[in-house]
């Protein structure tokens, strides 16, 4: 059986920048309009409850105000990403903004997928998110490439049981899977797990090259175009 590549998206398939210099801001600004234009549908209503129960937030207004706070310190919470990524729909949609993918990433994901080898995302970023992301690239539509897409539902990106509950669905052994990051908590997480590893380095997010000690013993690329998986 081919082995299969998962990958993270912010830092690995595309700029930390554009997450954090067109989407968050984007999100932060249109969230008070889009609550009140939206607030009672069931999808999103899901989670503004579900962040008043966590919470204690006293009304809608109480709860715009706590999420744009998350949003300010990046936190990775559920049902923020989750508004984030409807938000963002209709952001894409109405094209105000494409997602930003590095030259070097659509080429070699159409590569792999012509070769029979699958491809599947795990991010931070809602499943709903990460498809709009890749429907919705700088590249056009990658969205047939991907086989399967993981978030934070699934657990957190520096436990090493996300990944094996990862591989459980996908139904393939973890030393088949070839996890892709920028971040290195995230890849010792996938290792302990039996996946095996890669650290991307951009340079255009890692200005300062982490070399040695700082890989913690994952193997290094600045580019989509060294992997071989």
């Amino acid at each position: 059986m081919k082995p299969l590549v998962l990958t993270d998206i912010e830092g690995t398939t595309s700029s930390i920048s554009f997450v954090k210099d067109v989407l968050f801001p984007y999100a932060h600004r249109a969230l008070p309009g889009f609550v009140a234009e939206h607030g009672q549908r069931p999808e999103v209503r899901r989670w503004l409850d579900a962040v008043a129960e966590e919470t204690g937030a006293a009304d809608d207004a109480a709860i715009v105000r706590l999420l744009q706070q998350w949003i300010d310190q990046d936190r990775k919470h559920t049902a923020l990403k989750a508004l984030q990524g409807l938000i963002w729909q209709a952001g894409y949609q109405s094209r105000d903004f494409t997602a930003h993918i590095y030259p070097d990433v659509a080429p070699k994901l159409q590569q792999w997928h012509q070769e029979g080898i699958a491809l599947a995302v795990y991010s931070s970023g809602s499943v709903a998110a990460q498809k709009l992301f890749f429907g919705n690239s700088d590249a056009g539509d990658l969205l047939p490439l991907f086989s399967a897409y993981f978030d934070t539902e699934t657990g957190h990106k520096r436990e090493a049981t996300s990944y094996a509950r990862i591989a459980q669905a996908l139904k393939r052994a973890p030393a088949d899977v070839l996890f892709l990051s920028d971040v290195v908590e995230e890849l010792d997480a996938a290792r302990e797990a039996g996946m095996r590893t890669c650290l991307l380095d951009r340079p255009a997010d890692y200005p300062t090259p982490r070399q040695g000690s700082a890989c913690n013993g994952h193997p290094r690329v600045q580019s989509f175009a060294e992997i071989t998986p």
